[in-house]
């Protein structure tokens, strides 16, 4: 129970790799608040898993690509816990589509869930951290960001979560002085998000060279990692969960 008494944020948190992660964090000691944008029974699902492993958390819905509604998210996690140590920027939407074929709306739109929710969730946190001198930033990417991958039709999001990255690593130099780490975990795509570890151990994956599919808890495993005590040394990484795919 390394996070006892930390309280956590998990952006996109009622399902899904966002829902995987907070159950992790709750395991490990953290109280928890999840940011939701209109998935209600979702959210109100995971609450529910929450508390019946004795976790004290709260549910907020919002629309974190908006500024203005990050900074209330923020405020709303800090009034209910009276502090925040850990963020976990898990929102990020995908839409398939060449640039020809896609809309200057369609590539704003993928900017703004998974760069601009980012940078607003993560200034919003800053000074809450700072405050208490310890603070851990986790955000998600994709599976090659930090080598800018390119794939065709997915060009808005592999330029995002490339970008995610940088911002990353940038925020990470300028907070390392205030107690303050900021690091990437890249899932690759999963499947099956229900899937336990239990039940891929026992499958066969020939797209992995470690041989089973991937699980939304080796994901939440990574994020963990970053978010404990133990971490503190280690700051600006971007580790692939890919179970060898895309080296």
């Amino acid at each position: 129970m390394s996070l006892r008494n930390r309280v956590a944020l998990i952006t996109g948190g009622s399902r899904g790799i966002g829902r995987g992660i907070a159950v992790r964090l709750a395991q490990d000691g953290a109280r928890i608040a999840i940011a939701y944008r209109s998935n209600k029974t979702a959210a109100q699902q995971t609450l529910l898993q929450l508390q019946s492993n004795g976790a004290d958390c709260v549910a907020v819905q919002t629309d974190i690509t908006q500024s203005a509604l990050a900074d209330q998210l923020l405020k709303t996690v800090v009034e209910r816990f009276g502090r925040l140590d850990i963020v976990v920027n898990n929102v990020g939407d995908f839409r398939w589509g060449t640039l020809a074929e896609s809309s200057l709306e369609d590539w704003e739109s993928v900017f703004a869930s998974n760069l601009s929710t980012v940078l607003y969730v993560s200034r919003a946190a800053l000074p809450h951290m700072r405050k208490g001198r310890w603070g851990r930033i986790v955000n998600l990417g994709a599976v090659g960001a930090e080598r800018a991958f390119g794939q065709a039709k997915i060009s808005a999001y592999a330029a995002a979560k490339a970008a995610v990255v940088a911002l990353s690593r940038s925020l990470a130099l300028e907070e390392a002085k205030n107690g303050i780490t900021v690091n990437v975990v890249n899932p690759t795509s999963i499947d099956e998000k229900e899937l336990s570890i239990d039940e891929a151990r026992r499958m066969r994956d020939a797209r992995f060279p470690i041989g089973r599919p991937p699980t939304v808890e080796d994901v939440a495993a990574t994020v963990a990692f970053f978010a404990s005590e133990e971490a503190e040394y280690v700051t600006g990484q971007v580790v692939n969960v890919s179970g060898g795919w895309m080296l």
